[in-house]
């Protein structure tokens, strides 16, 4: 048997309302203040106040920071670092989108810590323990609960990646409640993200294994059985929960078995244009996989039936070709936006996006077939 190493969040709470249990948790931890990390909007539409509750009656001052923002710039964490020390805190809760989720292991970790941040780039890197530290997600999308990977924008554009087991958290906190009501768009964009990141588990090059290939399939089947409802009927709990539970097991999948030059191409979009990370992984999607079938048509095709019960019994190349045209398809009839064209590139642009992906080396080396730069540029071509 193929040796393989599979780390995950030590404990998972799968329930309706189970964000008021946050307080319980953190006291049970010795917290006695902790940083609350989230966005205005989470905020302003009270989807923290049953965290925030349950952490005041459970006798733990919070200190809130609430300015996080797409794509966590470095100066913002650095700064919310810097006022955490001075709050004192000694654990970390973030009630929040992927980028809440990673700017929060980053506090835990650098609170704690003299090692910068600039050290912390790469691959096991992050020296020294964290503070506690609990996550709930509020997008079924970024998997962020139960990877040990933060994403940061340094400079203008150029997006980093912090990966050690640090960053894992004590605790991932899956509360459907969180999601419901979530706009069409929002539940579609992080839908497709948390797809791609199965797909991308399932077929990476170098460390897939027999326990990622299980999360992937199942967080496959949950996806694509309830994504459709999620957007159309968005206050379905059952459809909520199931989307959550496939965001939680393609999140575990990818961390084990890493994402590759889907997310690769994807990351020059969203630090250039700001194109939400779902997005920017389902506008590309369908030409990468288009790239990659000569080295993976048969995975594809054991994937197919699971998202498209249809395509269940059809030949290989059938099955395979079957499942890259209907994710093609899925996109538009969630309403998402298609064409590169759409979200204000232009074709002056892509020499520039592909020399960015090719940076993307850490990514890069999972894709099941070598990528190159004019085949990134040839993948935006058709995405444009």
């Amino acid at each position: 048997m193929k040796s393989f190493t599979f780390q995950t969040t030590r404990s998972v709470l799968c329930e309706v309302g189970a964000t008021a249990k946050i307080g319980e948790i953190m006291a049970g931890q010795g917290c006695r203040k902790v940083a609350f990390v989230t966005d205005a909007m989470i905020l302003e539409l009270g989807l923290a106040e049953a965290a925030l509750d349950g952490l005041r009656k459970a006798g733990v001052d919070v200190w809130i920071f609430s300015e996080v923002v797409a794509d966590p710039p470095e100066a913002m964490i650095l700064g919310a670092v810097e006022r955490a020390r001075a709050e004192g805190i000694d654990g970390v809760v973030s009630v929040g989108g992927g980028s809440s989720l990673d700017t929060a292991k980053l506090i835990a970790v650098l609170a704690n810590s003299d090692q910068p941040l600039s050290a912390m780039y790469g691959v096991g890197l992050v020296e020294g323990g964290r503070l506690p530290l609990v996550l709930a997600p509020t997008t079924a999308g970024t998997g962020s609960e139960v990877t040990p990977i933060s994403i940061v924008t340094t400079g203008a554009s150029e997006k980093k990646g912090v990966v050690s087991p640090q960053l894992l958290p004590d605790w991932a906190i899956l509360d459907a409640e969180l999601t419901v009501g979530l706009p069409a768009a929002i539940t579609a964009a992080t839908g497709i993200d948390a797809m791609v990141h199965a797909i991308e588990a399932y077929t990476s090059k170098v460390k897939k294994n027999v326990v990622s290939d299980c999360l992937a399939r199942q967080a496959l089947e949950l996806l694509g059985a309830n994504i459709r409802t999620a957007c159309h009927e968005p206050q379905d709990r059952d459809a909520r929960g199931a989307m959550l539970l496939g965001s939680m097991l393609a999140g575990m999948a990818f961390a084990n078995a890493p994402v590759a030059a889907v997310h690769a191409l994807a990351y020059p979009l969203g630090g250039h244009f700001h194109v939400p990370h779902g997005l920017s992984n389902a506008l590309v999607l369908p030409h990468v996989l288009d790239f990659n079938m000569s080295e993976a048509e048969a995975l594809y095709a054991e994937l197919a039936p699971l998202v498209f019960p249809e395509l269940a019994g059809q030949p290989v190349a059938r099955q395979a070709n079957g499942f890259v045209d209907a994710l093609k398809a899925l996109g538009p009839a969630l309403g998402m936006q298609t064409r590169l064209s759409e979200v204000g590139v232009s074709h002056n642009n892509l020499p520039m996006l592909a020399e960015d992906a090719m940076k993307q080396t850490r990514l890069l080396v999972n894709n099941p077939r070598e990528m190159t730069y004019d085949a990134a540029l040839e993948i935006y071509e058709a995405a444009l």
